[in-house]
């Protein structure tokens, strides 16, 4: 008779929760027996195997490999079907928002709210909150916000506190994090999640990632790696603008590398997600899409935004207050028909241009107030034609150098240069003034990109 050990057993426990409501009985029987052999003789799973780096601080939590199923597991699914059990009898701070949904779409408070022997003691909020702007579910109590489900005390870490308060660290046995990032440096999620490791490292707490895919693809990096004295909430790590790093992956590297104060780390363990391919687009993961943030409303203009955010450095209006943020460019004073041909001139690849009126009204922000509101803006719409071959950073460089040169007097930088802290370095500014060719622009990072590519294989999971 086969024996299989305890470990082994959850891994088939596991294929037969994943797979059977998707197949037949009898087709389920063939495959658990498949499974079962495959264990016994050379159980591949996703992990510490295929990483050339030895982590020191951080571990990937092994999972089968479901490479025989279509679709793509986060890590939120892969421990929902292994019933949480890693989660069980602790008390569990979540760093999380309303983008941490499973397969089905339904929010991760939800599906742990009958778990048993897992209690959710605290909620950590990101930027735009735990609901983002539809803030319908908490309720307030004294001075302090809810979560009714749970009873959990929500903390604004964005907007009150910067680290977790040591009266959450002192009652707590884990934290758990799951969101979508963005893939582009600018979210400062990325930022409060390293302030949180901060805190659990000086508390001694461990920390769990479930991971996600990178919703513009994982094997493409394009932009500046940000400089030290220009490094902000918006540009907190050695990361390019589009760094191709699931969040697993980008949290393996700031403990590994110690990218927080004082260098410290956490006790880090990564759920990982099953058959995610780095050159997936988000839409090929057949999973539950939700906006990682107000303005970021579909995958194309999140892609576009990859590029487009160093506008808010400028005084442009970039599509703030109207249904298509990040897709157009404009204020009441741009010459558009001039800037169109001198934009097709450029030939730039996967991407059209369209003249557009358009008149920003109220604000997707909810508490700022758009650019040129109310106002009659003159605008250059993007059309992506070819998403794999767009190259949102040039596209936008190209725009913004174009409209500065056309416009030397009525175009301006933010205060402060704040674009600087977008790109990364106070170079986007100085070619601009020197008026060099466009298409040095591109050069400047490239060396940038060439070093985090390969400084970055070491720690990819996948």
């Amino acid at each position: 008779m086969l024996k299989i050990n305890s470990a082994d057993q959850t891994r088939v426990f596991f294929v037969d929760l994943v797979v059977f409501q998707l197949i037949s009985t009898d087709q389920m029987i063939i495959i658990r027996i498949l499974f079962v052999f495959f264990i016994l003789s050379s159980a591949r799973v996703h992990g510490d195997d295929n990483m050339p780096y030895t982590l020191r601080h951080s571990s990937i939590m092994p999972i089968p490999d479901l490479s025989f199923l279509s679709d793509v597991y986060t890590g939120l699914d892969i421990i929902e079907q292994m019933d949480f059990k890693p989660l069980k009898n602790k008390s569990i701070a979540l760093l999380s928002n309303h983008t941490a949904v499973n397969k089905n779409g339904k929010h991760i408070l939800d599906l742990l709210k009958d778990a048993k022997d897992i209690r959710i003691s605290f909620l950590l909020a990101l930027e735009y909150g735990i609901w983002g702007i539809d803030d319908n579910r908490a309720k307030l109590i004294g001075r302090d916000k809810i979560e009714p489900t749970h009873g959990a005390q929500i903390i604004d870490l964005f907007n009150t506190y910067l680290y977790p308060p040591h009266w959450v660290m002192d009652n707590i046995d884990l934290i758990l994090i799951d969101f979508q990032d963005t893939g582009s440096r600018y979210s400062t999620f990325i930022a409060t999640m390293s302030k949180v490791f901060e805190a659990a490292s000086e508390h001694k707490v461990p920390v769990m990632v479930l991971d996600r895919p990178n919703p513009i693809r994982g094997d493409i990096v394009n932009g500046p790696v940000p400089r030290t004295e220009f490094q902000s909430f918006e540009s907190y790590h050695l990361f390019p603008i589009r760094h191709g790093l699931t969040l697993g992956e980008a949290s393996v590297i700031i403990n590994e590398m110690g990218w927080t104060k004082g260098s410290k780390r956490v006790d880090l363990k990564i759920v990982p997600m099953s058959n995610w391919q780095r050159e997936m687009w988000f839409d090929q993961t057949r999973s539950k899409w939700s906006n990682p943030k107000p303005f970021l409303i579909d995958q194309g203009n999140i892609l576009a935004y990859t590029g487009m955010d160093l506008f808010r450095g400028t005084n442009m209006n970039i599509g703030f207050g109207t249904e298509f943020p990040y897709m157009v460019v404009g204020a009441p004073w741009l010459a558009t028909s001039f800037l169109l041909e001198k934009l097709n001139d450029q030939k730039l690849p996967g991407v059209e241009f369209l003249e557009v009126k358009y008149r920003p009204s109220g604000s997707i922000y909810h508490s700022k107030v758009p650019k040129f509101d109310g106002q009659s803006c003159s605008g250059i719409q993007i059309v992506i034609k070819n998403k794999d071959e767009y190259r949102p950073i040039v596209t936008a460089t190209t725009l913004m150098l174009l409209i500065q040169r056309l416009h030397p007097r009525e175009f301006q930088w933010e205060k402060d240069d704040y674009v600087d802290k977008l790109f990364g370095s106070n170079e986007l500014r100085i070619l601009s003034a020197q008026n060099k060719p466009i298409d040095h622009l591109p050069a400047i990072w490239a060396k940038d990109v060439y070093k985090f590519s390969e400084f970055r294989q070491s720690f990819l999971i996948y």
